[in-house]
């Protein structure tokens, strides 16, 4: 039960597991059809069960770095209450990994170098590049490589649909990009709030740059991901659904997004909206390509 509790608070699967489903077979699907091939099914499988681990892995990784913190200023949350010990999540990250690793070298032994890069920058992650409290200071720099991990985990992906079959296709470039900028819009979005919803000791955008700073920057960051998914799309024959898709959720995001400024909307609304363009962004992006092919 306990843990029941711990995911649905930290890692809520009904959530996660959707966005994280799209954001995989998206990744496998538009690799396929860069390549114009197709996918096998269990590279779908495979590419969901390690993307899926790897956030996991990154919500626990958090635990530990932000364990002072949280016990200080966020006594409500699982380990500082006691609802979980950070020595049975490191126990949960170990369990992550060798499934992680069995599912690689099972479907493809090369996908093993993949994933240790993933690893590896996670690893860097979580002490925070040995350099904390500079990175701290600087908050732009702290997201920038923070988000990092994203096309890493984008490229293992792929590399489920690519690695049997020799190396990556070309014009992987701009989608990885996007999934970058997809990675801040996510960030950003989940911390913008309300004046009356800033919690002493957490650090938000709204609070670092102001609400209206903090939306133009997360508009912003739409609109890269708008246009490197296009440039993306543009190599599988798929971008003006995919632009136009994109800018019509990006009015959506502008108008919401004033509606907040202006006091009228609380934070949560710009975060579940960044959750909607993400799913919309994948489903775009290789989901409904490759669903248009087959049938």
């Amino acid at each position: 039960m306990r843990w029941w509790i711990y995911q649905k608070e930290r890692f809520p699967l009904l959530a996660h597991g959707p966005l994280i489903l799209v954001f995989s077979a998206c990744a496998v699907s538009y690799s396929a059809l860069l390549r114009g091939g197709e996918p096998h099914w269990p590279a779908y499988a495979v590419a969901f069960g390690v993307c899926l681990l790897f956030f996991l892995q990154l919500r626990i990784a958090d635990e530990f770095k932000d364990a002072g913190e949280d016990a200080r200023w966020r006594p409500y949350r699982p380990v500082p209450r006691g609802l979980v010990k950070l020595r049975e999540l490191g126990w949960v990250f170990v369990m992550a990994a060798v499934v992680q690793l069995g599912l690689s070298l099972f479907y493809d032994f090369r996908l093993g170098w993949v994933l240790a890069i993933g690893w590896a920058y996670l690893a860097l992650m979580s002490v925070e590049f040995f350099a904390r409290d500079w990175l701290k200071a600087r908050p732009v720099v702290y997201l920038l490589t923070h988000m990092g991990i994203m096309p890493l985990v984008d490229f293992f992906a792929t590399a489920c649909d690519w690695m049997p079959r020799g190396g990556p296709p070309a014009g992987l470039g701009p989608f990885l990009a996007a999934s970058f900028f997809n990675g801040i819009v996510i960030e950003v979005g989940r911390k913008l709030r309300q004046p009356e919803d800033e919690e002493e000791g957490v650090e938000t955008y709204s609070a670092l740059w102001g609400r209206k700073r903090g939306l133009a920057v997360w508009i912003g960051c739409q609109g890269l991901t708008l246009v490197f998914a296009t440039v993306a799309a543009a190599r599988i024959g798929f971008a003006l659904p995919v632009a136009s898709t994109l800018a019509v959720l990006m009015v959506v995001s502008l108008a919401v997004g004033i509606r907040y400024v202006k006091g009228g909307l609380k934070g949560r609304v710009i975060e579940g909206l960044a959750g909607a363009w993400t799913l919309v962004l994948y489903a775009m992006l290789g989901v409904v390509p490759m669903g248009l092919k087959w049938f």
